[in-house]
């Protein structure tokens, strides 16, 4: 009896090439260390991981975000800072010039040397974006501007600037701003940094009021409305710095919880696509056994075959 070998070698070569492609497939996830390289190797777990990097690359946006803030808020924090050791010396300047026998030249010397010193950092710019960090969103002109005497005194500052302030998208649906304008002069918004009109502060004028009144001799004036406005100017730069601080402190819980979400993804980006390696190693091992173990049956049977089919 003859055996019919086609529809068996047809078989046994569609055997064979599924277990070589089940071999190729295992090597290719040892070589990479990835069970999935397309939509076609795990379809419900290609979805997640596209979802996964979706949710990685906002993540990472978000994170983007974060870091510029903080180091804009840090800049903020640190010309406050710089402005409230000027408070501190205006209030020394008012003590001696309240005292006996002040030297009210030096006093007024040092008075114009801290509204210069005011006046730079009211135009302190970013270092990043080279915007200034006290014109509110009109940052990339300088915000504040001198007028002087011909002795070169400050005798006026306006504000070009404006009170409107620019927000960042920190996560789905929050947004925070760092931002404080130099001025606010109207009843909204956030406060003004150098002159608000909700709290009554109006630093710059207060100060050359101050220094004015010194020269000239008030000492009323000094002792009385001088000190009473420059105490505002103080109370609303506290205001700042503790606003400025408690922002901070935000932006870095955020951005702790932001790394830890960015770590979670990494890991779920990984588990859904990585191979077990132990597991695909066994599994490699055991299809390359089944593909030896299949050519060698095979080749046995085909020369069975031959020889029926010969007698």
């Amino acid at each position: 009896m003859r055996v019919p070998t086609t529809t068996y070698s047809e078989a046994f070569t569609n055997d064979l090439n599924s277990l070589r492609a089940r071999q190729s497939a295992l090597q290719q996830q040892a070589t990479t260390g990835l069970r999935v390289t397309s939509a076609s190797d795990d379809p419900a777990a290609m979805q997640n991981t596209l979802n996964f990097v979706a949710d990685k690359t906002a993540a990472q946006q978000y994170n983007t975000n974060l870091t510029a803030l903080q180091d804009r808020s840090n800049q903020i924090y640190n010309a406050l800072s710089s402005l409230q050791t000027i408070s501190s010396k205006i209030g020394e300047n008012v003590t001696a010039a309240g005292g006996t026998s002040p030297n009210v030249t030096g006093i007024v010397a040092d008075l114009n040397q801290l509204i210069n010193n005011a006046v730079d950092l009211a135009n302190t710019k970013d270092t990043a974006t080279d915007t200034a960090i006290f014109g509110g969103t009109s940052g990339s002109t300088q915000p504040f501007v001198a007028t002087r005497d011909s002795a070169g005194n400050v005798t006026a500052i306006s504000y070009v600037g404006n009170n409107s302030i620019n927000a960042a998208e920190i996560g789905k649906g929050a947004t925070i701003s760092v931002d404080v304008p130099g001025v606010n002069s109207t009843s909204s918004g956030a406060r003004g940094v150098f002159a608000d009109a909700r709290s009554g502060a109006d630093f710059f004028t207060n100060l050359i009021k101050l220094r004015d009144d010194i020269a000239a001799g008030n000492t009323s004036a000094v002792t009385g409305a001088d000190t009473a406005a420059i105490r505002k100017d103080s109370d609303n730069l506290l205001y700042h710095i503790s606003n400025v601080g408690a922002t901070q402190t935000r932006l870095n819980l955020t951005a702790t919880t932001l790394q830890n979400r960015l770590s979670a993804l990494d890991k779920n980006i990984s588990d859904s696509t990585s191979a077990d390696m132990v597991q695909t190693l066994v599994q490699l091992s055991q299809a390359q056994n089944s593909y030896q173990a299949a050519l060698q049956s095979g080749s046995k049977i085909m020369q069975l075959s031959i020889l029926n089919y010969i007698q």
